[in-house]
């Protein structure tokens, strides 16, 4: 099982930000956003963070599947 943040990207296409925003919105690094993008493991603080900056819940933003 890994994580996918696809619901993540669809919900920055849907409020018209881009990743960049996302960044400076969340006080993240490009390179925590990058691991996103790969789906890499990133910290709970990280999560949080984005969570705060649209929120949103957990669960808006990520969601777990079968490889």
């Amino acid at each position: 099982m890994i994580i996918s943040y696809k619901k993540l990207w669809k919900l920055l296409i849907d409020r018209d930000i881009k990743k960049k925003d996302l960044c400076e919105m969340a006080g993240i690094s490009h390179a925590s956003l990058a691991k996103l993008g790969r789906c890499e493991n990133i910290t709970t603080d990280i999560l949080l963070r984005i969570c705060s900056a649209l929120q949103c819940d957990i669960s808006d933003i990520l969601e777990i599947v079968n490889e």
